[in-house]
Order: C-alpha cells, then structure tokens, then sequence
C-alpha cells in the first residue's frame, strides 16, 4: 500500500500566502509525480483490456522498452513520465478514453505511448524495436524535437517502424509506395536540418537547468493535438534574448525586501509572493499563431495537466515575460494545490465579475484568477523604484489596480463560495497578503489612477452583462419621469451568453499610460501587459481583439478633466444613448464632480434602466435622483 500524501501545514501556509518556498514548491511536484504515476496506470489498464486501442503498436514491446530503461539508467523514465510534455498528452488520451475530446484517431494518440518510450530508449541507450504512429510523416519524440521522413511525405497518418540501438534511430515507413525513405539519426545530439527539429532550449544559468521551448510537439496545446509551428531564426533569437532578461529580473526580485529581515540565501526572499525561481519552469509553448479575432500579444494559458508548462505569446518585452511567468506559474501552483485538496463546492456557473476579465466566471475561475493576480501584484510590488525593470515607472500604477482587483475577488470568494476547510485557509492567507499591501503607501497620483481604473471597468462590466428585473426597470423610468418613489433594489439578472458581444476595457487601458492618448483623443496605443492575459487555466482567452481608438471623452477623464468629459460623453450619446461605455464613462466623470454621487457606480444597471429609451438630457436628473438619500420608509 502506498502512504498517504501529508503536507506540512507551514508549507501550505507559505502557498497560501500566494509564494511558497523551494520544499512548498518541492512538495508540490512531488504531489504531481504521484498523481502522474496513477494516471499512467489507469491508462495502461484501459490499453490492457482493449489492446486495439494502440492499432499497429504492441503494448507489450513498448512497456518492455519502457522498463529495460529504467533498469539501465534508474530515474530517467520517471523523469520523463512526470514531465509537461507527457502530462499534456496522457491528461488529452484519457479523456479520448472517456469520450470528453476529439482528435486524430485514437490509435494516434494511444499509440504516442511509443514514441515516450523511444525517447526512453534512446536516454538510457538500449534497444528499442516499435511501431510509431507519423503525422503527415513526421514522427514527434517528447522532448527531444520531430522527426521528418524525407522523399515523398506521408498523408494522413500512418504507421511507422522505429528502430534504437545505441542512441541511433531509424524510421522507415511500413506502408510502400508512399515513396518515403528511411531515416536515420542521432536525436541526442544531431543539429536541426531538414529532417530533423530538436526541441530548442533555453537556459537558466549556464551549465545549469535549462527551459524547453517546444514549437514541434502535438500536445503542447491546452488540448487538441496541433501541428507543428518551427519558430524563425529571428522569432529563436527574440525568446533567447528576452528569456535571459527575464531571469535576469526574477533573480534580483528573489533578493530581500527591504525591511524583511531577510537575508540573501536566507530563504525568507523565495517565499514572498511575486518571487519566481526559474528553474522551476520546466516549458514555454510559444503561442501557436493568431486568433481569428485579433493578436495575440500579451496572451498566455496553462493547464493543471502540465505542472511548470506555459503557452505564452512573444512578449513585447523581458518584464512582461517575467511576468507573465510568474502569472502562470502561480497556476501550476493552485492546480497542483487542487489536486491534493478540494477548496470550494461549485457548479461552475459563470455568473461573478472578474475585474481582469470581460466575461462573468466561475467560482473556480476566480480562486485560480486571485491567486495568480497576488503573484502579479507582488511582481510589481518588488518592481517599484527599478528604473531597469521598469523605465516608465509603471510599476506603482500596475501594484496598486492588482490589490485592489484581487481584494475584490477575495472578498467575493469569502461571501459567495462554499469553501472547505482548506479553501478558506487558503483565501484567508491571500487576504492578509493583499490586506497588507493595502496598507502599504503607494504613490497618490498612481493610487488614483487604479482606483478610477478598476471603477470604470466594474461599472461598465456591470452594464454590458446585468439587467434589473422588469419590475424594478419599470419603477426606475417611473420615478426619474414622474417623481414617484423609488423602487426597492433586487438582485439583477445576468445577460444570456447571446446577449454579451465582446468588449474591451479601452480607458482601462489609458490609465495605465494617460500619455498614450493626446488631448485629441487619436492616439490608441496600450501597453501590452495592460491587462496582459486574460485570467485563465484551462479556459480559451476571449479578450483579444485589437485595441480600438480611445474616445476623445476617455481622454479627457483620464487626464483629470471631469466636467469637459462628462459633456463630451453626453454629446456622444445623443447618437448612441444606450452604449454602456459611454454611460459608464459619463458616471465615472459626474461622480468624480458630485463624490457624494459615487452610490451609482455600485450598481450602474440601475442608472441604465432609468435612462432606457431616454437621451442624454435625463441623465444627470437621473443620476440625482438615484443618488438621492432614501426617505425612511
């Protein structure tokens, strides 16, 4: 019988502190190790009874080859089994098995198991005699790169006879006439060529740990198997450069905080939140082209399927690469988490606002969105005053809206979610973090920014994704027409899917830069990491679409000019009353005029129901009327 896993309660209250030290880290892996190990069983059971499941392949040869090389070089198949590149495609095989995914056909994707153990084969050099499944006739090997055949390429997918004897391998077709040729090759060390694309590497340190940067490998999706997408020479070039200052940032971020106590070496810098050890990434997926709504830059995924494996797009920048590693990282963290502990009980209803995100999320979505946004607010935290890392002094503006976005969802996860025992100690920790940084002086002007970002984009989620109830609707126009009482407040209703078009937080966007827009209003530009990625762990990203053009009114908000930008949003709605960015935007102005008014931005759908079907020259005697004090009853 195997023990039970135990973690030390101080490791998981370092993790819930949104870090972690290098033994909490250590026993997570750990965790996933054994969680692999099981899963790799289930699957050999189910290939036990059902042996045509692998089509041409023999489970008997390819687990014998498996074996033999951990008898010759103990460690090296465990090393490969609990890698990212075998957790994506064993996690996609099983739920082929289970009939929750679709991809090639399933003796494709079954019989990959051979090429794991070919790679097995060829690290600890014995023999190896399989049958391994080609796409368009190449043969992928987890972490080593894809094989090509040459001559005549394969269609579809077909079988293929793989051959190891001392580190060398030889592929030849099994089907004839397709009149491709044998190959033969030397995967540990041949240099890229035409039939032959190595996994490229990236290096932590020299002659230490390295990153893989796999663009070859079919699993290195979020699920369904891709093709093959070879980076360029200048594209190589970009990740190097920009992997190298990246680590280069996340080392001097691991030094004490001022004030800590902490000691270089001393251990006490690794468990701040925001902190990353590089190493401890084991892949980073280049994002594997456009999406058909817009680019991709500043997108980035994970799966808990892949402990330390991250898709991420070519940042503009290595601050942006670090810190999206840290982003994703923190959800490898909360994944491996959840596998050793249930947190909450939910039906995964996406109705609860996420303040990095334009569409309403889960219960789940918002602990994995919260834990990784305490990462990115430490990451700037220990960023503020570094002129290297941040030369636009961005780094107060970018703290200051992650504190309070994440206290936010904090605060709805204390009050909305059913969590267990360790779910609210987790929370519980996230929030003496965040509570913490809350106390801490930021600068004013970078405060304020935060404070009116977050405002307008909750406001203007709220308008474009809740409606009052018909009741109340009809209570709201009645009281701003004829002076009748206001109706009570009732619990708003949530807008069919259908019925929420994508939106983007552009003013959200300027209040990180307000010199990205001139006084025109014609500027457009945003920096990338903004709102970088939207929060996420398995879930496609839906944020994506090109930035449009500020409005000239945004402009003038941003810049702290309320009154001419509430007249410049209302001039705008006599075209378009009903845009919930132009309400949003002309109650984050008056508020500003009238602080006694700031009520309305609690629930702004009430304001939209009140003006519905109104112009503009209602809205301010419906703002005072909302915001009026309540008669007792």
């Amino acid at each position: 019988m195997h023990a039970p896993i135990r973690m030390p309660g101080h490791w998981f209250d370092e993790l819930a502190t949104g870090g972690g030290s290098v033994g909490a880290v250590g026993f997570l892996a750990q965790g996933e190790r054994s969680r692999r190990l099981l899963l790799i069983g289930e699957l050999l059971g189910r290939l036990e009874e059902r042996p045509t499941l692998l089509g041409p392949a023999d489970l008997g040869a390819v687990w014998r080859t498996v074996e033999q090389a951990e008898a010759r070089k103990p460690g090296c198949v465990e090393e490969l089994l609990i890698g990212p590149q075998v957790g994506s495609w064993l996690a996609h095989t099983l739920r082929r098995l289970h009939g929750t995914s679709v991809g090639p056909p399933l003796w494709v994707d079954a019989g990959h198991l051979a090429a794991v153990a070919l790679v097995a084969a060829l690290r600890a050099g014995t023999a190896a005699d399989l049958v391994v499944p080609a796409r368009e006739g190449t043969v992928p090997l987890p972490t080593l790169g894809l094989a090509r055949l040459p001559g005549a390429p394969l269609l579809g997918f077909q079988p293929v006879h793989a051959r190891v004897r001392d580190g060398e391998l030889r592929l030849a077709a099994t089907v004839r006439g397709t009149g491709a040729t044998a190959l033969t090759l030397r995967p540990l060390t041949a240099p890229q060529s035409a039939v032959w694309w190595p996994t490229h590497r990236l290096p932590v340190r020299q002659g230490g740990p390295e990153v893989a940067l796999d663009d070859t490998d079919p699993y290195r999706d979020l699920d369904r198997p891709i093709p093959p997408r070879r980076l360029t020479r200048r594209e190589l070039a970009t990740w190097q450069r920009l992997f190298a200052e990246a680590v280069t940032l996340l080392d001097l971020g691991r030094a004490p905080a001022p004030g800590s106590g902490a000691t270089p070496g001393s251990g006490g810098a690794d468990t701040r939140p925001g902190t990353l050890r590089p190493e401890e990434i084991r892949r980073i997926v280049p994002w594997p082209g456009r999406l058909p709504n817009g680019p991709v830059e500043g997108l980035s995924a994970s799966t808990a399927d892949a402990f330390g494996s991250m898709v991420v797009a070519e940042p503009p920048n290595a601050a942006a690469l670090a810190e999206t590693m840290v982003h994703e990282f923190q959800h490898s963290k909360l994944g491996a988490l959840l596998h050793l502990f249930a947190m909450l009980d939910d039906d995964r209803t996406e109705e609860h606002y996420a303040p990095w995100r334009p569409d309403p999320r889960h219960l789940p979505g918002l602990l994995h969105g919260a834990y990784a946004f305490v990462g990115v607010a430490g990451f700037w935290r220990d960023r503020i005053g570094d002129r290297v890392a941040d030369p636009r002094d961005l780094a107060p503006f970018r703290f200051a809206l992650r504190r309070i976005q994440t206290r936010t969802v904090l605060r709805t996860l204390a009050t909305r979610a059913t969590l267990t025992g360790p779910g609210r100690r987790l929370v519980a920790g996230l929030t003496r973090t965040v509570d913490g940084w809350l106390r801490e002086p930021v600068d004013g002007r970078a405060v304020a920014r935060a404070r009116a970002a977050a405002a307008g984009h909750r406001a203007e989620w709220r308008l474009r994704h809740l409606r009052c109830a018909d009741e109340e609707r009809a209570g709201l126009a009645a009281a701003v027409r004829s002076g009748t009482p206001l109706p009570p407040t009732r619990p708003p209703r949530l807008l069919p899917a259908a019925e929420r078009p994508h939106w983007q937080d552009v003013r959200g966007a300027l209040y990180l830069r307000p010199d990205a827009a001139d006084a025109t209003g014609a500027a457009g530009a945003t920096d990338a990491a903004t709102d970088r990625a939207p929060d996420r762990a398995t879930d496609p990203a839906p944020d994506t679409a090109p930035l449009h053009a500020p409005l000239h009114a945004d402009v003038l908000l941003v810049h702290g000019e309320p009154a001419s930008a509430r007249e410049a949003y209302r001039e705008q709605g006599e075209a378009t009353p009903a845009d919930p960015h132009l309400l949003a935007g002309w109650l984050l102005a008056h508020t500003a005029l009238h602080p006694g008014h700031r009520r309305l931005l609690a629930r702004p759908e009430r304001f939209a129901a009140a003006v519905e079907g109104e112009g503009p020259e209602v809205w301010e005697r419906a703002a005072r009327r909302l915001a009026a004090p309540e008669a007792p009853a």
